[in-house]
């Protein structure tokens, strides 16, 4: 793109530099489908316009200092294709930035989410927040039927094929949300959901699509039984 105002040329360059750092690292899209989650949840809990500043104030900073770390590295790489000591320290250092960033940006999300979920759960679980044993088998017994089900469905397209472990992670973290009377039990029960779908998908066995159809299932399953049984003991 060599015609056109130097402006737009500029804007040019910059989508392909995020179209690149998106289309080949891992960690790029995670942090574009984080953001997306946490606009939505931003919305849904209708968060006030100072907190959500906040909200992108961290999302900006984590996705600038991922852009960084991907021009560090190419740099590096092609000052230095061979390994040296100081390429990989100006590797580590890069990618430090992106986790000091990205610890920014779950505290920030903590301390601006915790009194809205505290509120949206007490408004879920009302005067029941008790589940039997019983109850949590057969969550999850037909959330592995659904996930299998759907799997069976769409197995032929790897790309939206859903993963059964993220569905049950999921699941059982959604029970512990809605049976726990605290809010803390609810955040590390989410976060641990995240890290292992994130687990999952270092291990390149599913796509990332399939991780998320997967845990979505096991959620709208969990949610949908749960306001189900409810139903039933009001009648």
């Amino acid at each position: 793109m060599r015609s056109g105002p130097r402006f737009l040329r500029s804007l040019h360059y910059a989508y392909e530099g995020v179209k690149y750092a998106l289309a080949s690292q891992p960690n790029m899209k995670i942090h574009f489908f984080a953001s997306f989650v946490v606009v939505i949840s931003a919305v849904f809990f209708r968060i006030n316009p100072t907190h959500l500043l906040f909200l992108l104030l961290a999302i900006t900073l984590v996705i600038v200092t991922e852009l960084i770390n991907t021009a560090i590295e190419k740099t590096v790489d092609l000052a230095m294709p061979e390994r040296h000591p100081l390429a990989k320290i100006a590797k580590d250092t890069a990618a430090a930035a992106v986790l000091v960033a990205a610890v920014f940006a779950i505290a920030v999300g903590i301390a601006v989410f915790y009194r809205p979920v505290e509120r949206w759960l007490h408004a879920v679980q009302g005067p029941s927040r008790t589940l039997s044993i019983e109850s949590v088998w057969i969550y999850l017994l037909l959330v592995l039927l659904t996930v299998i089900v759907a799997e069976s469905r769409f197995g032929r397209t790897l790309f939206l094929r859903p993963s059964l472990l993220s569905g049950v992670a999921a699941s059982l973290a959604t029970l512990i949300a809605i049976s726990s009377t605290q809010t803390l039990p609810a955040f590390l029960a989410a976060f641990m959901a995240f890290l292992f779908l994130l687990l999952l998908y270092r291990r390149k066995t599913r796509t990332l699509p399939g991780l998320l159809f997967g845990a979505a299932v096991g959620i709208a399953i969990t949610l949908l039984l749960f306001e189900l049984s409810r139903l039933t003991l009001t009648l």
